[in-house]
């Protein structure tokens, strides 16, 4: 029987991004016992986000002997904290139940039960900061040797992902003249630039990826400081792109140079291919008024992929790709990426024990075929 009271009591612990070192003292307490040994490390890239009072945030591993096998997911969850409720027909709600808490607890579950089977050489590792850029996956490289197996968390309703879609981050300012907006002709909009970019970034024909599908891109972070009479004479934003292995390289290429007065690009054509030969004769007056700053990202992953389970590619970033030191990667989890981060953002017991059976599958399998 799983214990749901300890799941409970894990949900209740607000782990939003930058609070996850009550989680991580939490989970100390509960989970270290005499069979395995606890390692603990300061993320101290997260300190200087953390609210007054949090701690700074931990990466914690867990060990079985020399792990082999490292099951490893993350500690924070996105804003804002929602309290867990338990349904009669099994279904939990609440923040983390299945991004990434579902998770913790399914993996628990499993290394007590490859513990009490006999079995040793497995670990479980919980990484501060996946939500906010995938600190502690990044600080685990230069705190603690990798092992040959990992197997990375992340609600995949169950499957094993083939692939996964990368990332990539830029912050874009547009800069205008402000003027009486009765008088439009003597300024220059910054949301108007800031528009016309947008349609621009429509007209491009990203590839179809025959694993990875489409490649798409979201506006966040939306800043434009004028009052409604006087023209914006400056505009930020940031540019999401979630790329494929057909159109990473293609998407640095634009926004490398997208911006200037020599563009590479030609926009508001039908049949724009790629991001580096396209030249245009003339400069748009947005791209005159344009600046772009690079803000990282991951490329596109491939995941091993074990005999006997099902598997899809996913559109979803994770810790995975940090994980230098891991040679082979599995993404496996309870829960569905859909409901992730949303006010009902819920899991199904059911689907946590299912979880359980697949990672204990997923390591007697790795030992049993691997020296």
């Amino acid at each position: 029987m799983m214990d749901t009271l300890l799941f409970k009591e894990m949900l209740s612990v607000d782990s939003t991004s930058g609070r996850e070192r009550a989680l991580a003292d939490f989970l100390v307490d509960r989970f270290q016992t005499d069979g395995n040994k606890v390692e603990r490390f300061d993320v101290v890239s997260m300190a200087g986000d953390v609210p007054e009072g949090s701690g700074i945030p931990q990466n914690l591993l867990f060990s079985w002997g020399k792990p082999k096998v490292v099951f490893c997911t993350h500690l924070d969850t996105v804003p804002p904290f929602i309290a867990p409720e338990f349904d009669d027909d099994g279904k939990v709600r609440g923040r983390g139940t299945c991004d990434a808490k579902g998770q913790i607890f399914a993996m628990w579950e499993a290394c007590k039960a490859l513990a009490d089977r006999g079995y040793d050489g497995f670990g479980l590792l919980l990484l501060a900061g996946e939500e906010t850029g995938s600190y502690g996956a990044k600080a685990f490289r230069e705190q603690h040797p990798g092992a040959e197996w990992v197997i990375v968390g992340e609600p995949t309703d169950n499957c094993m992902a083939s692939a996964a879609k990368g990332t990539k981050s830029f912050e874009v300012t547009f800069t205008g003249k402000a003027f009486h907006s009765g008088y439009p002709q003597f300024g220059v909009s910054a949301v108007e630039l800031f528009n016309d970019f947008v349609n621009a970034l429509r007209s491009i024909r990203f590839p179809l990826d025959e694993t990875l599908g489409e490649t798409t891109w979201n506006i966040g972070r939306l800043s434009s400081d004028n009052p409604q009479n006087i023209l914006s004479d400056k505009l930020t934003c940031r540019v999401y792109f979630r790329t494929t292995f057909e159109s990473d390289e293609m998407v640095c290429n634009i926004m490398k140079n997208i911006a200037g007065k020599d563009p590479k690009l030609r926009f508001g054509r039908p049949r724009v291919q790629d991001g580096s030969d396209v030249v245009a004769k003339d400069v748009a007056p947005w791209q005159k008024a344009m600046s772009v700053q690079p803000f990282g990202g991951d490329s596109p992953s491939s995941f091993d992929v074990l005999e006997g389970f099902d598997a899809k590619p996913v559109a979803f970033g994770s810790d995975a790709p940090q994980l230098t030191d891991f040679p082979h990667k599995i993404l496996c989890g309870p829960g569905s990426i859909l409901v992730a981060h949303r006010d009902d953002e819920h899991i199904l017991l059911k689907d946590i024990e299912t979880a359980v059976d697949n990672y204990i599958n997923i390591f007697e399998t790795i030992r049993s075929t691997t020296k």
